[in-house]
């Protein structure tokens, strides 16, 4: 094993850091994300209220299953809806913690 000051070290900064403006088409991307996030919250409405339906269905008409496959998708729409709403400062949190990274 060779001493510590002979070890070579392959570190490399590239430089690369996300800058706006550089590639065309930006904006239109932009706008069809925000297209995309607004369709899938209309969704996640609807998928709602169609679990909730079948929730209150399944819990008066005593149908156990139907009453737990509703609470099952009441929760998994309103972690979609949570996800969806938090989805642009979840990506800014990760990757301001990544930029520190060295």
């Amino acid at each position: 094993m060779p001493p510590l000051h002979h070890r070579l070290v392959f570190a490399f900064d590239p430089g690369v850091s996300p800058k706006s403006g550089g590639l065309p088409g930006l904006s239109v991307l932009r706008t069809v994300v925000n297209s995309i996030n607004l369709f899938a919250i209309i969704a996640v409405v609807g998928a709602l209220a169609v679990s909730l339906a079948a929730w209150a269905w399944g819990h008066y008409s005593g149908g156990h299953q139907a009453e737990a496959n509703g609470k099952k998708g009441a929760l998994v729409s309103a972690g979609a809806a949570l996800g969806l709403g938090a989805a642009n400062g979840i990506i800014a949190f990760f990757s301001a913690l990544g930029s520190q990274v060295h």
